[in-house]
């Protein structure tokens, strides 16, 4: 299946229509049933709570009516789960609202970035945070991660999501529903880079450069091969080095975007990750702050700054 006919195929099943469906819907019961007619699988939640009430939590999700009728039928006021990545057919951006932070900077910088531009839906969470829906559209695995300091999280495989019209109460009693936002009118929801978009908000730092970095006054093409050469687990920081180096010896940004960029796509990086370790790279070398737009190039002309 080409990528046109996967993007019609998961708007199919998380279509506008299906959001107000279930927003709607008289009772939890009916919005499990909206979800399941189009394919989507479900499981029961604790009510008023998170928790799987399933044996194997997510992994025991179904699109089943009849399993869906009888779960709803024992627990009419149990929430709604459902899992994320390929299983679900939607990636899901967490943005954290917690009395230690708040996600919703990092999401903006990653917004402005380009990196979670392309949401179909945005959904506001009981404890006032953000849920960004993005489509599946590919058969690629991206994991669930989170990064605590960021107060965003990411949900693809191996992870759920609790869905409208759950509700959930919190520590401080009060209980909040999961409300609708906006739903995509005036741009194509698009897929999430997860790996970019973790690289851009938590950008590899290492502390010491490696052991076979070319010597100071590399030539940039030198520092080119040796970043394209870099094994898995070395190309982020490879990459990062070989920027500051450049940094330092006064070349501008556009000038290692194309130069380095190209490297490190060979390596193996996507191009959002590998302007991410780029970027990290510079604010670091100059310490006058975030570095600036670069011109654009063909090697960053789809690289979203």
């Amino acid at each position: 299946m080409n990528n046109l006919h996967q993007q019609r195929a998961a708007t199919a099943r998380w279509s506008p229509r299906l959001l107000s469906d279930i927003v709607d819907a008289p009772d939890l019961a009916t919005a499990a049933e909206h979800l399941g007619t189009r394919g989507i699988p479900v499981f029961p939640c604790l009510p008023g709570g998170k928790s799987p009430l399933t044996t194997h939590g997510f992994q025991d999700a179904s699109a089943d009516p009849d399993a869906i009728n009888l779960w709803w039928r024992r627990q009419p006021d149990a929430n709604i789960g459902v899992p994320t990545g390929g299983a679900g057919g939607i990636d899901v951006v967490d943005v954290d609202v917690h009395q230690t932070g708040s996600g919703f900077a990092a999401f903006e910088h990653a917004r402005q970035a380009g990196f979670v531009e392309g949401w179909a839906w945005l959904v506001r969470t009981p404890s006032g945070g953000l849920h960004a829906y993005f489509l599946r559209v590919s058969e690629t695995e991206q994991r669930s991660w989170q990064l605590p300091s960021r107060h965003i999280d990411f949900r693809g495989d191996g992870g759920y999501i609790i869905v409208p019209p759950s509700q959930v109460t919190g520590e401080d009693g009060v209980t909040g529903t999961y409300q609708r936002i906006a739903v995509a009118e005036h741009h194509r929801p698009s897929p999430v880079d997860a790996a970019g978009l973790r690289g851009f908000l938590d950008p590899p730092r290492p502390t010491r450069p490696p052991t076979d970095m070319p010597v100071v006054g590399a030539r940039p093409d030198k520092l080119a091969a040796w970043v394209a050469s870099r094994p898995e687990g070395g190309r982020n920081g490879g990459l990062f080095w070989a920027a500051c180096r450049m940094a330092e010896d006064g070349h501008d940004l556009s000038a290692t975007v194309s130069l380095l960029g190209e490297a490190a796509y060979g390596a193996g990086l996507s191009e959002r990750e590998a302007m991410a370790t780029i970027r990290s790279a510079y604010r670091i070398a100059t310490r006058l702050g975030p570095a600036t737009q670069p011109r654009r190039t063909s090697a960053v002309e789809a690289v979203g700054l």
